[in-house]
């Protein structure tokens, strides 16, 4: 059910019965030289859609611009700082459990929103509002991805070209996987970026030349669709056990006891 092909009455059935709603995010950034900006919450539509229409859950319209700062030297890269995106969809989780909703899956494809979307659901749980989880369509195929692809890549490389290639083929620049791999980063190990235990890279700029790593040119739509179809398997059992969960076992364990032998 996507919430913005629904009319109001449309909805009565399912704020009746139903308490859980899913949330896609992404980023508009540089994706390479082959991958169009709107990779990620392409994907995470994508992929929102596909398991929502499985299940029947509400899924909501897309947050498209995320925090992503660390593309910024490259064309078109738009970002809002972590305080402005956590309020915004701290916002519009609270709206949507004015609604009867509980329980929110942020299907979110874009690294740079992760610690964000932990912090935003600490904070609804913590005051019990609802429960809140992110979930990364990558980290739930870990095995899978490492079947198809000796050099992934965290940004921009097969494991995403494939994915789009499946989802928004025509946004594709097929003619430039091999310049992608060439000019950016083919091999990258994420301990390349630390000194004496100190992270001293920021911005993806310092890694790769055009904003890439792993190696393009091993994505194929046919990786994309078995991709695509095992991530959507991984959210429909999840959005299927959190929608059997009581409310009650998703909120904070109540403290310890505070002041023990005091009789309180």
């Amino acid at each position: 059910m996507y919430l913005p092909h629904e009319t109001w009455p449309d909805l009565d059935e399912y704020v009746a019965n139903e308490s859980l709603a899913v949330v896609p995010l992404g980023s508009t950034e540089q994706h390479g030289p082959h991958l169009p900006e709107g990779t990620d919450y392409l994907i995470a539509r994508a992929l929102a859609r596909a398991a929502t229409d499985r299940t029947g859950h509400l899924c909501t319209p897309p947050v498209t611009v995320g925090v992503s700062p660390h593309h910024r030297q490259f064309h078109g890269t738009t970002w809002v700082d972590p305080p402005v995106f956590r309020d915004y969809v701290e916002n519009l989780s609270r709206n949507l459990t004015y609604h009867g909703i509980d329980r929110i899956v942020y299907v979110n494809a874009h690294g740079g929103n992760v610690v964000h979307l932990r912090e935003v659901g600490r904070r609804l749980r913590d005051d019990g509002t609802a429960f809140a989880v992110e979930w990364m369509w990558d980290e739930s195929i870990p095995d899978l991805i490492d079947e198809h692809f000796e050099r992934p890549g965290p940004h921009g490389g097969p494991k995403e070209t494939a994915m789009i290639m499946h989802v928004a083929r025509d946004l594709v620049r097929e003619g430039r996987l091999d310049a992608a791999r060439d000019g950016g980063r083919p091999e990258f190990e994420y301990g390349e970026m630390d000194v004496h235990g100190a992270r001293v890279v920021y911005d993806a700029i310092e890694n790769s030349d055009n904003g890439v790593f792993g190696d393009q040119t091993d994505a194929t739509p046919a990786v994309g669709e078995r991709l695509f179809e095992a991530a959507t398997d991984q959210l429909v059992a999840l959005l299927e056990w959190l929608d059997d969960q009581p409310f009650d076992a998703l909120l904070p364990e109540p403290h310890v006891d505070p002041q023990p032998g005091s009789g309180r």
